[in-house]
C-alpha cells in the first residue's frame, strides 16, 4: 500500500475522491495533502440532488485545515467542482470532509466544538493555532443547529429573569423551561421588546406562545407590560424570592435608618437577614437580646417573619386572608420602608397570590444565571453579544449535538 492510498483511508475518502500528492515540512511543522477526482467522474446537484449526476462544469481551489498529523498541523487541498443543474444553475458540489462554507474539516470542528464545551474560546484558539473569531463562527453554526432542533412542544411554565452582561447596567434577559432547567433563549436588554424576540424565536421553531400557561418573573413593569402584549394567555406568579428581598432590604433600612441613635445595632446586619434556622448560637443569642428592646428594627424583622410564613399556607383562600390581615398590619406599623413594600405587593396582589394556585418559583432560572455567570468568563474578551448568547446555549441549554463524522 502506498502512502496515497494510506492517506485516502485514513481519511475515509471513497470513490471519487482520492490523496493524489503529499508534502511534509518537518522546519514549517506542516503536512499537506492534495485529493482529488477521477477523471471523468460525475456528481449530483447539491441543492435538488434529483436526476443523474452532471458532469464536471469548472472547478475551484479550496483549503481545510485538518486534525494535526502528531504534532504538525495539516492541512488538505482540493479543486471542487462545479455542476451546471437545468433547475438550479451552475452550482458548487459538497465535499465529504468538510460542510459547504466551511474552512475547517468536520473532524477539526468536532475537535474544536469538544474543547470548547470544557475550555475558554481564546484558550482553545491558543492551543489550535487558529483566530479565535473562526472558532467563534464554528461554535456558533452547531450551536444554533443544535437549538432548533431541541423540542419544546411541551412548554408550560417559563422562567424569566435578568442577568448582567457587564458592569454599568447593561442586562441580557434570559427565558427558561421550569420543568426542563433549560435556557431557551436569550434576548439583548431588560426592555418590553424582549417579550416580543422570544415569541418571534418560539414562532421560528414551530411552537405556538398560547401553550405558555405560567409564567414566573419579577414585578420589573417592562417585563410585565410585554407579557400582557404577547402572552396574556399565560397567568403571572411573582417570585416569592424577589418579594422577600424587597422586605429584607426594607428590614436593612430600618436597621440603618435607626442604628445612628442605637449603637447596639451596628454590625447586626445578617443577624435580621439570615433565615432563622441557620443563625449560629452566638447569632440567636444577639438577637434574643436585641428583640427585647423597644426596636423598630424587631418590629420590622417580625414582619418580614410572618410574610414569610404566607408562602408556607396551602390553601389558597386562607392564604389570601392571611394577607391581607399581614398587609393591614403592615400599612399600620408606622414604619416606611415596611408601608413601602407592603404597597408594592398590593399593587401586584394577584401575582403574589397565585403562587398558592401556580407554586412555582423562579429558583430553578438563579441556578442557570449562576451557571451563566461562570460560563461568561469563557467569552472575556470578546465583546459581541452573538458570542455570550452562542456559550450561554452551549452551557445551559441542554444542546444534543450532531456531531460530524
Amino acid at each position: 500500500m502506498d502512502e496515497h492510498t494510506l492517506f485516502s483511508k485514513a481519511l475515509g475518502l471513497a470513490n471519487p475522491w482520492k490523496v493524489v500528492d503529499l508534502k511534509f515540512s518537518k522546519d514549517e511543522g506542516r503536512l499537506d495533502l492534495w485529493i482529488d477526482f477521477e477523471k471523468g467522474a460525475k456528481f449530483p446537484c447539491p441543492d435538488c440532488s434529483q436526476g443523474e449526476a452532471q458532469p464536471v462544469h469548472d472547478t475551484r481551489d479550496r483549503t481545510w485545515r485538518h486534525l494535526n498529523f502528531f504534532q504538525y498541523e495539516t492541512y488538505l487541498h482540493a479543486r471542487v467542482p462545479r455542476v451546471r443543474c437545468s433547475e438550479c444553475g451552475v452550482k458548487q458540489v459538497s465535499v465529504p470532509w468538510s460542510r459547504p462554507g466551511s474552512g475547517f474539516t468536520l473532524l477539526f470542528e468536532l475537535l474544536v466544538l469538544s474543547l470548547c464545551r470544557e475550555m475558554s474560546v481564546a484558550a482553545v484558539a491558543q492551543l489550535t493555532g487558529t483566530e479565535a473569531n473562526r472558532i467563534w463562527r464554528v461554535l456558533d453554526h452547531y450551536v444554533e443547529r443544535a437549538r432548533m432542533g431541541v423540542d419544546i412542544s411541551g412548554l408550560r411554565k417559563l422562567g424569566m429573569d435578568e442577568f448582567s452582561k457587564r458592569k454599568g447596567h447593561v442586562y441580557m434577559t434570559s427565558f427558561s423551561d421550569l420543568e426542563t432547567s433549560r435556557v431557551l433563549f436569550v434576548a439583548e436588554g431588560r426592555r418590553k421588546g424582549v417579550v416580543e424576540d422570544f415569541i418571534e424565536d418560539l414562532e421560528v421553531r414551530g411552537v405556538a406562545p398560547s401553550k405558555i400557561k405560567v409564567i414566573c418573573c419579577d414585578m420589573w413593569n417592562p417585563f410585565l407590560n410585554g407579557i400582557n402584549k404577547d402572552l396574556s394567555q399565560a397567568k403571572v406568579v411573582f417570585d416569592r424570592f424577589h418579594v422577600m428581598k424587597k422586605i429584607n432590604l426594607a428590614v436593612e433600612t430600618v436597621r440603618r435608618q435607626e442604628q445612628s441613635n442605637n449603637a447596639y445595632l451596628k454590625k447586626t446586619r445578617y443577624i435580621w437577614l439570615k433565615n432563622p434556622k441557620n443563625l449560629t448560637p452566638t447569632q440567636h443569642a444577639k438577637l434574643a437580646s436585641l428583640q427585647n428592646l423597644d426596636l423598630k428594627t424587631a418590629r420590622a424583622y417580625q414582619l418580614k417573619l410572618s410574610l414569610a410564613r404566607f408562602w408556607t399556607i396551602k390553601d389558597p383562600n386562607l392564604a389570601e386572608r392571611y394577607l391581607k390581615r399581614w398587609y393591614f398590619w403592615a400599612t399600620h406599623s408606622r414604619l416606611g420602608p415596611i408601608i413601602k413594600v407592603a404597597k408594592t405587593i398590593k399593587r401586584y396582589w394577584d401575582g403574589v397570590v397565585a403562587y398558592h394556585v401556580y407554586p412555582v418559583t423562579n429558583g430553578v432560572v438563579e441556578g442557570l444565571n449562576s451557571k451563566i455567570k461562570t460560563a461568561m468568563k469563557r467569552a472575556y474578551g470578546f465583546k459581541d453579544s452573538r458570542y455570550l448568547k452562542t456559550i450561554v446555549y452551549l452551557v445551559v441549554g441542554k444542546l444534543k449535538f450532531d456531531y460530524p463524522h
